[in-house]
């Protein structure tokens, strides 16, 4: 066999293998949007569940969701690029606490997500709300208890080795020339970070955010234990409030719902919802990244 033959067979291949995954996108979105489409309307938006779940809308499903995902994104997008700056900019690659901390992030990349729900319940609920109580309000239960705060601090943690590793990667793009440079005309190493490594390294930072997001938004697992409810009459008012979530409802209604076929539609129509509430936060961060990108070009 001739190398034109074998890179036209690998490229045939390729093509194939790129063709079968949006074929397998469009199935998925056009099963969602046929069976969910008929449901979604302005009143199955804005409106409140009812009648078993079975009628109504999912507005407080929207609300909590949203209001989780923007509350773990600013948990975890500091935190990932201060620890990635450390990594890129200050860490010994030899010494044991540069490679513990890589060890612990590689660790929790891989661990299941209901794990993050466990340790939210005994660490966020059960040491340190209930401290809270114990020390500021007598012992009287409000922080030792499933809340949103509880919740996205826990999704946070699920979300945090994306950030460090995309973030990283962006601060190491950056040219050796340009922070010699910085140094050379006075400037500090934490100025040069500042001035010069962080802003070039943007697109990096909403990279991670984006990436953050897309998992964040849908995970259902993180939240079983730590401040999903299946069903609230009202939205969060305070960071101690349980909230619902769109996963979780979605959840909910194909395995605990009393008749699942009658509220099948409604199933489709919160899954179209989330995927556009997504498709929402990420167009943002993306549209962000677009306008940096050009401004530093």
């Amino acid at each position: 066999m001739n190398r034109n033959l074998k890179d036209k067979l690998i490229e045939g291949l390729t093509g194939i293998s790129v063709l079968i995954i949006i074929l397998v996108i469009l199935l998925m979105l056009f099963i969602i949007v046929k069976g969910g489409w008929s449901e979604l309307n302005w009143r199955f938006i804005s409106e409140y569940p009812r009648d078993g779940m079975t009628k109504g809308g999912i507005f407080p499903a929207i609300i909590g969701t949203a209001l989780m995902t923007l509350i773990m994104t600013m948990a975890a997008v500091p935190f990932g690029v201060i620890t990635a700056v450390y990594l890129a900019e200050y860490a010994n690659e030899r010494s044991v606490f540069a490679r513990t901390i890589r060890f612990a992030v590689k660790t929790l990349a891989v661990v299941p997500s209901i794990i993050f729900g466990l340790f939210g319940l005994g660490f966020f609920i059960g040491f340190v709300g209930k401290d809270m109580d114990a020390l500021f309000r007598g012992g009287e239960l409000k922080w030792g208890q499933p809340n949103i705060l509880w919740a996205s601090l826990t999704m946070a943690l699920l979300t945090l080795p994306v950030v460090i590793v995309s973030v990283e990667e962006a601060i190491r793009t950056i040219p050796r020339e340009m922070r010699e440079a910085s140094l050379a005309l006075g400037a500090t190493k934490w100025q040069t970070i500042l001035k010069v490594v962080i802003p070039g390294s943007g697109t990096g930072i909403l990279t991670g955010t984006i990436l953050a997001i897309s998992r964040g938004a849908g995970e259902v697992a993180p939240i079983l234990f730590t401040g999903a409810a299946y069903y609230l009459s009202h939205i969060p008012h305070s960071l101690s409030d349980q909230f619902m979530s769109l996963g979780y409802h979605i959840y909910i209604m194909s395995t605990q719902s009393a008749n699942v076929d009658e509220t099948q539609p409604i199933q489709f129509a919160t899954t179209l919802v989330l995927l556009i509430l997504t498709f929402s936060l990420n167009a943002v961060a993306v549209t962000l990244r677009y306008r940096i990108r050009n401004k530093a070009k």
